[in-house]
């Protein structure tokens, strides 16, 4: 009988991944077998266009592997969630296919998290093989997060990181479809740790992570658990009219004791105030915007995720 409490679930979310698929796996197994417990590999491919579906089918032929293919890609925290979905395990593990996060680092997460009984179990990575690129950017990312949840990690940009399956459960539950995992664990849980791990450079190809969906995933995380921008604009709009009026004050004055030709008939006075208003304008429509397209994703109640087909050794896991 299947001892799910000390069940291991590792969750890996796939994006055209074909040349790092076979090494992880080689070096999955054995890690995995190692800790003594029993486990399961559920790796779920979010729309690849490379041929890394056809090669985590063939991962099916080992035990405890799974395979969940979706209808589209829904991005990295979607496919997470559609990993949550079917975990079974009392500890639930995510990590990125690209190796940069390695896999022998697995069994300290679980050790840490049973010796302590923490809730989650988040980790720093040690010597980053990231350029600036990428580090400078997340650096900002861990700064906002701390400040908005009030939890003091170091590295909330790392995915390998280990749940304990209560916390996955109240995540499922909240159906966000814009939303940061890391963060949004640390509000259900009440024991959080975070340790050291190794990091190591891409084993191949690129980051799929541009600039754009970098920005798209830090405003994810501002939105989720903050109307911190909506505010800054709200005071940011007092500040500007005490300004605008306080600068209407000192042109009056100005006009009146140095005449009208005092700076150019006062019309680059007027262009610098009015470009610096309409600037803020674009910006704050643009922040309301963001929020309201949020609102409107939610109050749709459309899927997160669309699981095609589930794939496993287990003949009647083979369901469509």
């Amino acid at each position: 009988m299947m001892d799910k409490e000390n069940m291991i679930s590792l969750v890996i979310p796939v994006y055209n991944e074909e040349a790092s698929l076979p090494h992880l796996m080689e070096r999955l197994r054995p890690v995995m077998k190692g800790m003594g417990k029993e486990y399961e590999i559920i790796f779920i491919d979010d729309g690849s266009s490379d041929k890394s579906l056809p090669i985590l089918k063939g991962f099916t032929a080992h035990p405890g592997v799974k395979v969940l293919e979706l209808t589209k890609n829904y991005g990295q925290h979607a496919a997470i969630f559609s990993g949550f979905s079917v975990a079974k395990g009392g500890i639930i593990v995510t990590m990125d296919a690209d190796l940069q996060n390695p896999p022998e680092e697995i069994p300290k997460l679980v050790r840490v998290m049973e010796e302590g009984n923490y809730d989650v179990v988040g980790t720093i990575r040690k010597e980053r093989k990231d350029s600036v690129f990428r580090t400078f950017p997340s650096r900002i990312v861990n700064a906002v997060a701390r400040r908005i949840t009030g939890v003091h990690m170091t590295d909330w940009g790392c995915m390998l990181r280990a749940y304990r399956r209560s916390i996955v459960q109240h995540m499922i539950k909240s159906h966000e479809q814009s939303t940061f995992i890391p963060a949004l664990a640390t509000y259900f849980a009440k024991h959080v740790t975070e340790v050291e791990v190794s990091h190591e450079e891409r084993y191949a190809g690129s980051s799929h992570y541009s600039m754009r969906k970098l920005i798209n995933l830090q405003f994810d995380l501002v939105s989720s658990f903050s109307d911190f921008p909506l505010k800054l604009i709200m005071y940011a709009g007092i500040g500007m009219a005490f300004l605008g009026i306080s600068l209407g004050f000192v042109i009056g004055i100005a006009r009146l004791i140095y005449g009208a030709a005092w700076a150019a008939e006062g019309v680059f006075t007027l262009f610098a105030v009015l470009f610096a208003f309409i600037g803020f304008q674009f910006f704050a429509l643009g922040v309301t915007g963001e929020y309201i397209g949020r609102i409107y994703k939610e109050v749709r109640k459309r899927p997160e995720y669309v699981i095609d087909r589930i794939y496993s050794s287990d003949v009647k896991e083979n369901i469509r």
